[in-house]
């Protein structure tokens, strides 16, 4: 689908990301992981989808414990050597794992720029050890999941079921992922965020892109939106700067229920 809606278009104004690691295909065992196999036939496959000779960033889209990094690192050297890729990045490693990606990507001369990890006001589990490791290795963050899965926009309400139609109700899009937030004790400290957010001139969902925003390692935050209104709405947080009083204001209501153990950034032992 993308493909089609690319045809036409200037390749030059384009940058194109995508990943590779989960299971693809019939899910044999190389149809998946970090393997040089399925890093090299993913790769082929999403350049004839998209219908390009290259895509700007190629990440790994987890850590693959079963597959040497060397094996991992040197098959995305060798697809930036053919022209391929130009730059490669990672999703969700850990700040070990982006060291070590970052000293192989050294020494195969390749350029390891960025790390994919879900970030928000809520979910802060980078800030201790992943941002300093990549500020370290002149990495930046492409954040997902800025409103957290849109619990940060307001919609869902301490003591009520979820909205109809909302992810929280889509088992096949993401109501898993959407749980961890939807405590009470959650939803209420974030509609204590309303006031600030009015404070400042913005919706809630705006406050939220805006926060992660200010974090000078981050690059870009992935909106996910469902109407084309949405990303004309969230965009108009690109730009906006909140003050260090505000930054308080919101850190003091949410409290206790941000989450910042380092540990929940992992990737599966096994697919």
């Amino acid at each position: 689908m993308l493909g089609r809606g690319l045809q036409g278009q200037r390749r030059e104004s384009l940058e194109i990301f995508t990943k590779v690691f989960w299971p693809t295909g019939p899910k044999g065992p190389n149809d998946k992981g970090l393997g040089r196999k399925h890093i090299m036939e993913s790769a082929h496959a999403s350049l004839k989808r998209l219908g390009t000779d290259y895509v700007d960033l190629y990440q790994a889209h987890r850590f693959d414990h079963t597959t040497p990094l060397e094996e991992t690192m040197l098959a995305f050297a060798d697809l930036v050597r053919q022209g391929k890729v130009l730059y490669v990045g990672v999703s969700e490693w850990n700040a070990e794992q982006i060291t070590r990606g970052a000293e192989l990507a050294r020494e195969l001369r390749i350029p390891f720029v960025s790390n994919q990890p879900q970030y928000n006001m809520l979910w802060r589990v980078i800030e201790d050890q992943v941002v300093p490791a990549s500020q370290r290795e002149g990495m930046s963050q492409i954040v997902w999941s800025p409103i957290a899965q849109g619990v940060l926009t307001g919609k869902y309400k301490p003591g009520q079921p979820a909205p109809a139609g909302s992810r929280a109700t889509d088992e096949k899009g993401g109501a898993g992922a959407v749980q961890r937030f939807l405590r009470d004790e959650v939803l209420e400290r974030v509609e204590k965020l309303t006031p600030l957010a009015e404070q400042a001139g913005l919706s809630l969902a705006q406050l939220a892109v805006a926060w992660v925003l200010q974090n000078p390692n981050v690059a870009s935050a992935i909106i996910g939106a469902s109407r084309p209104e949405q990303v004309h709405e969230n965009v108009k947080a690109a730009g906006v700067k909140l003050d260090a009083d505000l930054l308080a204001a919101i850190d003091g209501v949410l409290g206790d229920v941000v989450e910042t153990d380092p540990r929940h950034t992992k990737s599966p032992d096994a697919i």
